[in-house]
């Protein structure tokens, strides 16, 4: 059995997942977006509530509303890893830039990261999570899933009823749309889906509803091989 709690911060509203297997006093933060003191208590007060002492820190990508509590957590527990997909080196570099523009605030971005890769599974706070690369949003993108607990971290790649953005650097469309078509989809109906902003849904409440996931959106489709009779229905 898993034991989530879900958290909001700053002004973009990132999820901050705490995440832990039953009987552990350990846990993973995945995504700490924590800006003000008081977020920052926030966090602190629940692990304290739990008994949990965090074992890693867990990155789905590198933009700067999902890291902006990372430093802080090192500071406090400064053996935890933080595991992140190494494409995400860029996102974490310009980081800064986007922090003082949108937030109004620095943001430490020097902390050293531990290398993920497509299909790793990190044995965690009494978890086995599957790392699962999905580009498109942002390059490194990963979502981690927990397949015991049916839990999939989504970071910015699935939303309830939406997809993640793709217009900022190293975004792509086809790549986003690919991702979850077809490493997402796949995965059991019944499974949470936590994103990195907004509500919890999940996969197959996403595979029926999900306007983003319909037929014509898949980027293989070709204009030029469209036969108007067969998508009317007519012979």
């Amino acid at each position: 059995m898993s034991h989530l709690k879900c958290f909001h911060f700053n002004s973009l509203q990132t999820c901050c997942s705490v995440l832990w297997g039953e009987g552990s006093s350990h846990c993973v933060v995945a995504d700490p977006g924590m800006v003000t003191a008081a977020e920052k208590e926030t966090l602190v007060r629940h692990l304290g509530k739990e008994g949990l002492t965090p074992e890693a820190i867990l990155l789905t990508h590198g933009h700067f509303d999902h890291i902006f509590g990372v430093d802080y957590l090192l500071n406090r527990y400064p053996w935890l890893p933080v595991y992140m997909h190494p494409a995400e080196r860029k996102n974490v570099r310009i980081a800064p830039s986007y922090a003082s523009y949108i937030e109004g605030c620095d943001i430490a971005n020097d902390f050293q990261t531990t290398d993920l890769a497509d299909g790793q599974v990190l044995s965690l706070a009494g978890l086995s999570l599957k790392v699962i690369w999905t580009p498109g949003h942002a390059p490194g993108g990963v979502c981690f899933y927990d397949e015991a607990g049916g839990i999939l971290l989504s970071g910015d790649t699935l939303f309830a009823g939406a997809i993640g953005r793709s217009d900022l650097p190293g975004g792509d469309y086809d790549d986003l749309i690919r991702s979850v078509m077809d490493r997402l989809m796949g995965l059991p109906g019944e499974t949470d889906v936590i994103p990195g902003h907004g509500p919890a849904t999940t996969i197959g409440r996403e595979a029926m509803t999900n306007p983003f996931l319909q037929p014509f959106n898949e980027p293989e489709s070709d204009p030029s091989s469209w036969d108007p009779l067969s998508i009317d229905g007519e012979l």
